[in-house]
């Protein structure tokens, strides 16, 4: 079943999850471990996120330089897929610019369709880390707006191969990723709105947010994106605090706010146990007030770890 048709449907708001793949050489066991909890909650959707390889070059014995991977969670498709058989749970791959030729997308677009995963999510994805900005694979695409075509051509039967004859169109329900405190590369919040747009417009049927911890924040953003004339639906993305740590990191890796309450308390917290303890607290504060207004779903960055969102799964559903 498709995202927009959970969405439609939905009688409340709906409850989703987002996983990471395990790290290459690690057992899917401990995916299945991570989703598990969670299943009383019933969850409309699971998005599995992709992480493009990376390489670093290493010395040999000769003198000779060995291009060798050094980042790799391996399996999406597969991974969507045995989601889908195990429990019966639609699954959202997500598809990236970076890494990818545009013959590479239609590769794994078409693979999708072959197992019956009619979802996707369509982000540019990250650049590499020796890299300041973001550079496309040759014959890649650059923007998530330019994936986002690929894959609606895709739906339409366009090929990139003009000679196939009979060929069969997909049925993808694409999403694209939302920025409520704007996109770091973006030079301003308007900037940003425009670009977004131009996903919706080419095909984009809703929008999945980057992770937030004040509500005014979500709720100002959705306000934007209609005046902006975007009116798919929009899913808050959030995540409980679980260590101290993540006070300070989560800003730094995501390029969010942490509001000054929050940290607080979060400082004020003796042990990882005590943050968790305030994070799940804050998040089910943050649920509570966006289901009461009415949000379409909440979407959980579970990091491949479900304690946290059960706690608040728990006082909210």
């Amino acid at each position: 079943m498709k995202v927009i048709d959970h969405l439609k449907g939905a009688k409340g708001t709906l409850f989703s999850i987002e996983i990471l793949p395990p790290l290459k050489g690690k057992s899917i066991d401990s995916l299945f471990n991570g989703i598990e909890p969670l299943l009383e909650f019933n969850p409309s959707f699971v998005d599995v996120t992709y992480h493009r390889e990376e390489y670093v070059y290493k010395k040999r014995p000769g003198g000779y330089l060995e291009r060798v991977s050094i980042k790799k969670r391996p399996g999406t498709v597969g991974i969507c897929a045995a989601i889908m058989n195990k429990y019966g749970i639609d699954a959202v791959p997500h598809i990236i610019c970076g890494g990818f030729t545009k013959e590479e997308t239609e590769n794994a677009l078409i693979d999708l369709n072959f197992l019956g995963i009619d979802n996707v999510l369509a982000l540019q994805g990250d650049s590499i880390k020796t890299e300041p900005d973001f550079v496309p694979e040759p014959d890649g695409h650059s923007y998530a707006s330019e994936l986002v075509e690929q894959i609606v051509q895709l739906n339409n039967g366009n090929y990139l191969d003009e000679d196939l004859k009979n060929v069969k169109e997909t049925s993808f329900c694409i999403g694209v990723a939302g920025y409520p405190e704007k996109h770091i590369k973006a030079p301003n919040r308007k900037t940003d709105l425009k670009f977004l747009k131009k996903k919706v417009d080419a095909g984009a049927e809703y929008i999945v947010t980057q992770m937030f911890f004040d509500n005014k924040v979500y709720f100002r953003f959705v306000e934007d994106c209609r005046a902006a004339g975007i009116n798919v639906p929009i899913i808050p993305g959030l995540k409980p605090l679980t260590t101290i740590k993540q006070a300070s990191i989560l800003p730094s890796i995501f390029h969010i706010d942490v509001p000054e309450e929050l940290y607080d308390e979060v400082e004020k917290c003796k042990s990882n146990d005590d943050a968790f303890n305030v994070g799940v607290e804050w998040c089910t504060q943050q649920t509570k007030e966006l289901i009461a207004a009415g949000v379409p779903c909440l979407h959980f960055y579970t990091m491949g770890k479900s304690d946290a969102t059960k706690k608040v799964a728990e006082a909210v559903f």
